[in-house]
């Protein structure tokens, strides 16, 4: 995770919520500010990200709160639960940082503290990570995702230069969850209804006619379409992995602290089988 010089990655920043916003039936924004994050940037990746700190009901945690300390002496089952999600976007002169929600009602951790987050309301969390940013010298470009990477992607899409030429493909469950992207980028926009997440983003990538030149890839959210997609690019496309920031960012069946824990195995599977169907080719 990568952090600021002398801070250590397990120091957490400390913010206040500013306010919050519905922007459709599913995605809740909340804008995070005040002193506690006058140590933090996020400004070389498109896809940065933080972990939020949850605390487990009816612990109390030694002050300063330090993450490897409570690691040390607090059994694992009370240390903070931990939740990923994208910086949409870093106002460094302000020092804000806005953060969009998945929500389903009362389903989960995060999306029920975003809905009922107040302003004044104290959070902490972990952070920056990130490791992508569409690259300049790339021919083209390809962003496809679920509602879980929108942020990253709308981040991306406002990133770059005008006219490039980028395809984006958003899979989403219906039209009242389009978002407006500060991007003269075309997003297609992928109603799911009741099909399974995922397949219609690989019909829509599968029916790409690919262009001539180097492409630049984004591709993340449920991991099942994730893999599929990999096979595709990787084996069929022939997209150098250099060229590819491909994961999943979550699993159906899973919450993201059993996902996490199996995210690098099933990433090392998958890599694995591919590797050895390409050798076999």
């Amino acid at each position: 995770m990568a952090e600021r010089p002398g801070r250590s990655p397990r120091t957490p920043h400390t913010a206040e919520v500013v306010r919050t916003e519905r922007l459709t039936p599913h995605m809740q924004r909340v804008v995070l500010g005040g002193e506690g994050l006058s140590g933090f940037t996020a400004d070389t990746c498109t896809d940065h990200y933080i972990k939020l700190l949850f605390p487990v009901p009816g612990v109390t945690y030694p002050e300063p709160f330090d993450m490897q300390r409570i690691r040390e002496e607090f059994p694992r089952a009370q240390w903070p639960v931990t939740r990923t999600y994208t910086v949409r976007q870093w106002d460094a002169e302000h020092r804000q940082l806005t953060v969009d929600f998945v929500i389903h009602g009362d389903e989960g951790l995060a999306g029920p503290w975003a809905v009922n987050a107040r302003p004044g309301d104290v959070v902490r969390f972990l952070g920056p990570g990130g490791a992508y940013a569409p690259d300049p010298a790339a021919d083209w470009h390809l962003l496809v995702g679920d509602e879980s990477a929108l942020p990253a992607i709308a981040r991306s899409l406002e990133s770059l230069p005008h006219r490039s030429r980028t395809y984006a493909f958003v899979e989403i469950a219906g039209p009242e969850e389009e978002q407006k992207i500060d991007s003269d980028v075309e997003v297609r926009w992928l109603h799911r209804g009741g099909r399974r997440v995922g397949e219609a983003l690989l019909e829509a990538v599968r029916g790409l006619d690919f262009p001539e030149g180097r492409v630049h890839a984004f591709v993340h959210g449920e991991a099942h379409f994730v893999k599929e997609l990999r096979r595709l690019l990787r084996m069929e496309r022939g997209v150098p992995r250099e060229d590819l920031s491909i994961s999943g960012y979550w699993r159906l069946g899973h919450n993201e602290d059993g996902w996490q824990a199996s995210k690098p195995e099933w990433n090392a599977r998958i890599e694995a089988e591919q590797e050895g169907l390409r050798a076999s080719a």
